[in-house]
């Protein structure tokens, strides 16, 4: 009898062919062996080994694939290849926005390859168009945008999981239960994320910090700055330092500036503010010119270069606002008292000041250090009621007070001839091609316990746009100053590229809805018809998506050393010199600008750019912070408003549903199309709407719904309505 031999079990490695070709042309600088393979595939048996010998060497012979030495392979290269930064979609889709291409390209969830929202990838583009789009891959990450993650812990005997907040991360984070640090079941926590093994699912984190339980209010606010890398509180040491620094004014640096303390000075700031960084002097000169000081808290005499004071500030770059509190660049001690220009009390100041004719037309000009003494304390209110008036007597609900021989009257003509000239300064600004946003901003009542108990509009008027003047001049002519010196000096501007003609043709698509038409025949018929757009909204149910999409057709703002102009203020030169307490890119500005008025010789351009572009950064993701407070903060509102049915307009549409912002508080949710139960929905986007295919019912960007609070998840950020009834009335 013949013994049968034992066969011995052999798996199939599946998909073999495109697995070793993923590899190879990830990393296709580098050559690998069987073994270095076989490796990566986490396998080690005898059969899988023979597997990836026979597969290499048929590869070889297809020419897919090279032998560059003995046993080592590469993958032959045939494709372009392009790099972007992907932006994922809630569905695990993304997009690579990326300046080889006119149109973002489509990233299908198979063929993301671990890339995560924000990275810059390396990717190539399908030689056909798949589902109408540019479609691509992407073979290799080049710089993740971050690693920390916010998100809720579900902790099991051996392991845990963290769930991130952002839909926008769509894996799961493992821990291993020694890296929990403490964290319980539930907790919302941040996640560092460490490691993702080739043949892991998810990737691998640790957590950094428990941030408390989800839904509490501190714990979420806090979530919202540990989500962007953002700080809550200052380091021991560099509060200690700032309470160390010596405040006090001294007649030896009095006597190196320009003493302007007899001067009269005044501050005009919203009611709530607890910082001034700015304040303006007035007087009316033997030639009569108007002699107009801005006066800016001189922050860069404080906070000094290589101190760990200055180090933080540079970090942070900018102060954050959120709903319900402030996160400061700088320590209380400073932003709060030695550097904010306070009522009756002498500061240290940077100042332009300038001598100023009828027609707002500056005659003469100075730039330097300054000791002033601000005489009054203005809430933007106040300086309204003087401005309606239009009397030199203060209005009776305008509470002043200043040194005895500073009457009344002196300080109300001042308000009024600065409202006067600050008009013709704008009208000239809108001539030359400045657009004029005024979007509406929207704020919360809070009350002690920060519970949102009323939600109101924060509206710009005369007295907010007279501040607003009076600083872009400063920056304008601070920019132009060192701008226009030969030789080339090294500095910090502001600039605002022109608008992509791409982003203003899907603009007009959108408005168009609305019955409003744009012309985009030269830069003049742009901004023009983008002004008469903006004017046109005001006060109509679409004024805060028209506002909101018109000021995403723009280009960003940014810091840089390379001056292209500001083309929304319609500005050659224009730089930030009159906020330093807030912005570290001011106290850049500060530093320069002394530095050249001493006579100094031009900074290393390539430093600057790099804090420039560190600057750019941090706002950026401050911006970010800021929305999702308010976002947070309007799911809060709406909790309490849950019985209640309201009038919205639809200010999106895609294939999952319907954004739909409610007219009389702003705040946004989303009618998922599942939901939509009395048709079969589908999207039209060239008419930027869903459409029934029964009935053909259609709703529309634009249109008027009345929906009601269906959930509100404050861990998520999310609101979701249900749709009640499309309203009768229509646009």
């Amino acid at each position: 009898m013949t013994r049968k031999k034992n066969k011995k079990s052999s798996h199939k490695i599946s998909d073999l062919t495109n697995t070793i070709l993923s590899i190879l042309k990830k990393e296709r600088n580098q050559s690998f062996n069987y073994k270095q393979i076989a490796s990566k595939l986490g396998v080690n048996d005898a059969s899988s080994r023979n597997q990836i010998i026979k597969k290499l060497h048929a590869l070889t012979a297809d020419k897919d694939i090279e032998e560059v030495e003995r046993g080592k392979y590469k993958a032959i290269i045939t494709t372009e290849y392009h790099s972007g930064i992907l932006d994922m979609s809630p569905k695990g889709t993304g997009y690579v926005i990326s300046d080889d291409f006119d149109e973002d390209v489509f990233i299908a969830s198979n063929h993301i390859n671990r890339a995560l929202h924000g990275d810059e990838v390396e990717f190539y583009v399908y030689k056909r168009r798949k589902r109408g789009k540019v479609e691509g891959e992407i073979t290799q990450i080049i710089k993740r945008a971050k690693k920390d993650y916010v998100g809720v812990i579900q902790v099991h005997n051996n392991y845990a999981f963290v769930i991130p907040d952002s839909n926008k991360m769509y894996k799961d984070i493992f821990v291993p239960i020694n890296k929990i640090n403490k964290a319980e079941n539930g907790d919302k926590v941040l996640v560092s994320l460490d490691d993702w093994p080739e043949n892991a699912d998810s990737p691998y984190g640790k957590v950094l910090q428990v941030l408390g339980k989800p839904g509490e209010h501190n714990t979420e606010i806090h979530s919202i700055l540990a989500e962007y890398g953002l700080p809550y509180e200052f380091p021991h040491e560099v509060e200690e330092f700032a309470n160390k620094i010596d405040t006090s004014i001294t007649k030896e640096e009095i006597s190196k500036r320009r003493d302007m303390r007899d001067v009269l000075t005044f501050t005009i700031d919203p009611k709530d503010a607890k910082d001034f960084d700015d304040a303006l002097s007035f007087q009316v000169l033997d030639n009569g010119l108007y002699e107009i000081g801005i006066h800016i808290a001189d922050v860069s005499h404080y906070v000094q270069e290589g101190t760990v004071l200055d180090d933080e500030a540079y970090e942070r770059a900018t102060s954050i606002y959120l709903v319900d509190r402030v996160v400061p660049m700088l320590p209380e001690v400073l932003s709060n008292n030695a550097c904010s220009l306070r009522p009756h009390e002498e500061k240290y100041t940077f100042s332009a000041v300038f001598q100023i004719n009828d027609k707002a037309e500056v005659k003469n000009q100075w730039f330097g250090r300054t000791v002033t003494y601000s005489d009054a304390r203005f809430a933007y209110e106040e300086a309204q009621a003087i401005i309606e008036s239009n009397s030199n007597d203060i209005p009776k609900e305008v509470s002043l007070t200043g040194k005895d021989y500073k009457t009344s009257p002196e300080i109300s003509k001042a308000v009024l001839k600065l409202d006067e000239l600050a008009k013709i300064m704008r009208k000239k600004r809108m001539r030359d091609g400045a657009i004029s946003f005024d979007k509406v901003e929207v704020k919360f009542d809070l009350d002690a316990e920060a519970n949102p108990i009323g939600v109101y509009f924060k509206t710009t008027k005369d007295a907010n746009k007279l501040i607003e003047e009076f600083m872009l001049l400063a920056n304008r002519k601070v920019a132009e100053f060192i701008g226009k010196q030969s030789p080339k000096k090294t500095f910090v501007y502001r600039v605002h590229d022109e608008p992509d003609v791409s982003k203003l043709a899907a603009l007009q698509g959108i408005v168009s809805k609305f019955g409003y038409k744009l012309n985009f025949k030269d830069r003049k018929a742009t901004t023009a018809s983008l002004n008469s757009l903006l004017q046109d909204v005001v006060g109509k149910k679409e004024q805060n998506l028209v506002d909101t999409l018109t000021i995403r057709s723009m280009s960003k703002a940014e810091y840089t050393t390379h001056n292209i102009g500001h083309y929304g203020l319609a500005f050659d030169y224009y730089s930030h010199f009159t906020s330093p307490i807030r912005r570290y890119p001011d106290v850049m500005a500060h530093r320069l600008l002394q530095l050249y008025l001493d006579g100094g010789k031009s900074v290393n351009e390539d430093i600057f750019e790099d804090k420039c572009n560190h600057s750019s950064n941090m706002e950026n993701l401050a911006t970010k912070a800021e929305r999702d407070s308010i976002k947070y903060m309007q799911i809060r509102f709406m909790e309490d408003h849950k019985d209640e049915e309201f009038l919205g307009v639809i200010s999106g549409v895609t294939d999952w549903g319907i954004y739909v912002e409610i007219i009389s508080n702003k705040c946004e949710g989303m009618v998922s199309v599942r939901d939509m139960k009395d048709d079969h929905y589908v999207f039209d986007e060239s008419h930027y709407a869903l459409v029934g295919k029964i009935s053909k019912n259609m709703y529309q960007l634009g249109d008027e719904v009345i929906v009601k609070v269906k959930n509100t998840d404050l861990v998520k950020k999310h609101l979701d309505f249900n749709l009640i009834v499309k309203s009768n009335t229509q646009v």
